[in-house]
């Protein structure tokens, strides 16, 4: 069953790797899997959800940059050192590599776990951003099959642990700003 499940890997890893690459796909994919592309757009994000989202605004940010820091280490240095499995780029024959290969372990993809933590915890702290935070984070895990450094099952498992931190993460800012709410309006009354 494991080998069975393993050829399905391989061959989704393939067709996306060797079918669907070509010469503007591979532009696109390279600029938004490097995470230093990133950078002025996550602190322009930031800083506006800071300053314009009020307490929740706040609250998220120190979320996320809390949830990133938790996931990140936990994937690297937790699951990838019990999973101990080799990158495609490593173990498989004719793999497209645009920015080459190296030589850490595979599953999870941190690409993955850590945007998809991101994309679930802003999206239940702020649902009108849904689709555009999970189609980003669903295209930046992809880009990472695409460059030949990750299995599909790296993606999809990435996908899911941070989709589960993220859950978690957003409903305790949930229950903070709640928590700072409740506490506010106690602080009015009193007032009046």
């Amino acid at each position: 069953m494991i080998q069975f499940l393993y050829s399905i890997d391989v061959g989704v890893f393939y067709f996306i790797n060797h079918n669907l690459s070509c010469g503007a796909l591979n532009k696109f994919f390279t600029i938004i899997t490097n995470v230093n592309n990133w950078y002025i757009s996550y602190l322009i994000l930031l800083g506006i959800s800071f300053v314009k989202g009020g307490r929740k605004g706040k609250i998220a940010v120190l979320g996320v940059l809390l949830l990133i820091l938790v996931t990140d280490q936990f994937s690297a240095r937790v699951i990838k050192e019990i999973f101990h499995r080799i990158r495609p780029c490593n173990a498989l024959a004719d793999v497209i590599t645009p920015l080459g290969c190296n030589g850490t372990f595979s599953f999870p993809s941190n690409h993955a776990v850590n945007n998809f933590a991101a994309a679930v915890f802003f999206y239940k702290l702020f649902p009108r951003l849904k689709w555009l935070l999970l189609i980003t984070a669903s295209l930046i895990a992809l880009s990472r099959v695409y460059i030949g450094v990750h299995y599909p099952s790296d993606i999809l498992g990435g996908a899911v642990i941070g989709s589960a931190f993220g859950y978690l993460f957003a409903l305790g800012a949930l229950k903070l700003n709640e928590f700072f709410e409740a506490r506010a309006k106690l602080k009015l009354k009193e007032k009046f």
